[in-house]
């Protein structure tokens, strides 16, 4: 299933059951899992391990140096989990020595075209980034996060799981679990009911979601002090993941405050 085109250097692991297309390039420390695909013309370099039934379109450039002036060539890597699918033109970057030397991308993920998956960034499960959804160095995305098209997102910044950012948007801050941001600057603009309906089996807990969004952003008191205040009296696990993240959060959250 190797296109007699392809370039694979001496060294790459490749299962046997994987597919490479024509002209495609895997350099010596690659290793490509069980029905994983790579279309003609991609590029898988660098310390790459890719899990198993992934997908990697034309064009893409996997596991490439990071674009930080510190880099110097060090050994550090890309991990790529299962059932992901990596379509046209998009980059994403190893890790650097100066966060833990890998870059992480989990399961079921979608990245459309010309997405750029920064250097030390990690990626949880199930999230989706819409056509050239762009993540600076460090960012943490969380499981069934979504992220829109043409949208910039700091270094440092995380975003929390069922959150939703809207295309054209550009997120300088942290964006909390089950919200929603919008604009340039990013600010939040509410939860994100759709996801969380998709989610959330019982309803009560979109309703104590609701009920915990609204004490938080709609009190005068300071953000940390009223999350640790609901984190003090809830049993929601859900609401929990919300306060944690907040208390949590080293950049902050943009939200306008009430008067």
């Amino acid at each position: 299933m190797i296109h007699k085109t392809a370039i694979i250097e001496d060294g790459a692991i490749i299962d046997e059951s994987a597919e490479i297309g024509a002209y495609a390039y895997i350099s010596s420390k690659v290793k490509i899992g069980a029905n994983t695909k790579i279309h003609h013309h991609a590029t898988i370099e660098g310390k790459t391990t890719i899990g198993q039934n992934n997908e990697i379109f034309p064009y893409a450039s996997i596991g490439t140096a990071p674009q930080d002036l510190k880099y110097n060539g060090e050994d550090t890597e890309l991990i790529i989990g299962n059932n992901n699918k990596i379509r046209e033109f998009t980059l994403i970057n190893t890790g650097t020595i100066q966060d833990n030397s890998k870059t992480i991308i989990g399961n079921n993920n979608l990245f459309m075209g010309y997405v750029h998956i920064a250097h030390d960034c990690a990626i949880g499960n199930s999230c989706i980034f819409a056509n050239a959804a762009t993540l600076a160095g460090h960012v943490h995305v969380y499981d069934g996060a979504v992220i829109g098209g043409m949208t910039p997102i700091h270094q440092f910044v995380h975003i929390g799981s069922l959150a939703m950012v809207a295309g054209a948007s550009a997120v300088s801050q942290d964006v909390p679990p089950f919200c929603m941001v919008e604009g340039n600057r990013a600010k939040l603009r509410g939860l994100n009911l759709t996801g969380l309906r998709r989610y959330f089996k019982d309803r009560n807990d979109i309703d104590e979601i609701k009920k915990a969004y609204k004490e938080l952003f709609e009190s005068k008191k300071p953000l940390k002090d009223m999350a640790n205040e609901i984190l003090n009296k809830t049993d929601n696990i859900y609401v929990k993941k919300l306060c944690e993240f907040i208390i949590n959060s080293k950049r902050g959250i943009a939200y306008d405050r009430k008067m």
